[in-house]
């Protein structure tokens, strides 16, 4: 049960909270009837500007001789010369290996004398033909030994015919004897040494691969079939539309041309062969090496540029603030290569807009700013809280 006294002092306590209230108000200014307002960001900007922007799209690649062979002998035999240093550059032409040769060349000189003597044997039937056919004129002669006489012509004609294909046969034989360069090249480690026996078409011998110009290999996706098919028309080695990284970082002084597109797309990866030939005086690029090939792309030219630290991300979409009118204002952009510390911009920006390159790590968007004023560091400001 509230009493009397009770009730005096309860309307005390609200009399004297009512009064509290009224001078707090009365503390305030006229102006002052919110919270106090934040001060502006300080803020440092650069205007985008447009630039030339000149990037390459970089592809795996590998070096490749225009013409390579490996040199097998033809025929059975032993080594019995070799007739070069080993990583030289032949000419062609050039005898490189010798197998022995002795019994190609009495096979050569056997078929010499068989056609020695299928071309006497031919001569004698020519001329009993001639006279039988004399004879035939003046019914002097019967008719089967006239026809005998044409039938061993025949025959004879037939042999030296054969006794001819043999000697041409031995003299392959004996020309394959010599191992010789298919074309100016440099030749590599032999295989094989003096006195190895060799099979015909099996045994490795060497190998020899053409050096200047030389090519290099890359492959890419199907959709680009058309961009390297233009290519192949436009361009040259005088352009720098093809650059060569190698392995050991450095670019390649020559410049290249794109030579060839393969015939056809690979089924199982949907990429296709495309080759592009440098010149190699110096022989720097050695068939197998791995290198990089940069391709100009096709976007190069004069785009528009920011620094790449104005940028942030929101869950693989990119943003800027753009300052204007004091206040910063949030803007989606497509970005085009990285190009070191700048970055293209496809579409979000125009030439001129001042995109704030400092302190945007604490706005918002339409958040109050000062430009020209350095932001204050994150641990200093951290330390006057």
């Amino acid at each position: 049960m509230v009493t009397g006294t009770d009730m005096k002092k309860m309307n005390h306590f609200v009399l004297l909270s009512a009064a509290g209230m009224l001078a707090f108000s009365a503390c305030k200014g006229p102006g002052q009837k919110g919270a106090p307002a934040l001060p502006p960001t300080a803020v440092n900007t650069v205007e985008a500007n447009v630039a030339p922007a000149v990037y390459y799209d970089k592809f795996p690649a590998s070096v490749v001789a225009l013409n390579q062979v490996e040199l097998r002998s033809q025929v059975s035999g032993f080594i019995t010369g070799i007739f070069f240093q080993e990583g030289e550059v032949v000419q062609k032409g050039k005898v490189l290996y010798e197998i022995d040769r002795r019994k190609y060349e009495a096979a050569y000189r056997q078929a010499e004398a068989s056609i020695a003597s299928a071309q006497a044997n031919y001569n004698k039937a020519k001329k009993d033909d001639d006279r039988y056919k004399r004879l035939a004129e003046q019914d002097a002669v019967a008719r089967q030994i006239l026809d005998n006489a044409e039938a061993a012509l025949e025959t004879s004609r037939s042999q030296l015919a054969a006794a001819q294909a043999s000697l041409l046969a031995a003299r392959t034989d004996l020309d394959y004897s010599l191992i010789k360069a298919p074309f100016t090249g440099r030749i590599g480690i032999s295989q094989v040494r003096l006195g190895a026996q060799v099979s015909p078409g099996t045994t490795l011998l060497n190998t020899i691969s053409s050096e200047n110009p030389i090519a290099v290999d890359f492959v890419v996706n199907e959709s680009d079939i058309s961009r390297y098919a233009e290519l192949q028309g436009m361009s040259t080695a005088n352009d720098t539309t093809f650059r060569l990284q190698l392995p050991d970082g450095s670019l390649y002084a020559q410049n290249g041309r794109l030579l060839a597109v393969d015939r056809g797309v690979d089924n199982q990866t949907a990429t296709i062969r495309v080759r592009i030939e440098f010149a190699n005086p110096d022989n720097k690029l050695k068939d197998g090496m791995s290198c990089v090939l940069n391709v100009l792309n096709q976007q190069s030219g004069d785009r528009l540029i920011i620094p790449y630290k104005a940028l942030t991300e929101q869950m693989g979409e990119y943003f800027v603030f753009v300052a204007k009118d004091s206040i910063a204002v949030q803007r989606k952009v497509h970005l085009g290569p990285r190009m070191r510390d700048q970055i293209v911009i496809m579409e979000g920006l125009q030439q001129g807009d001042k995109v704030i390159t400092e302190g945007f790590q604490r706005l918002r968007d339409s958040s109050r700013i000062q430009t020209g004023i350095p932001a204050a560091p994150q641990g200093a400001a951290a330390a006057k809280k």
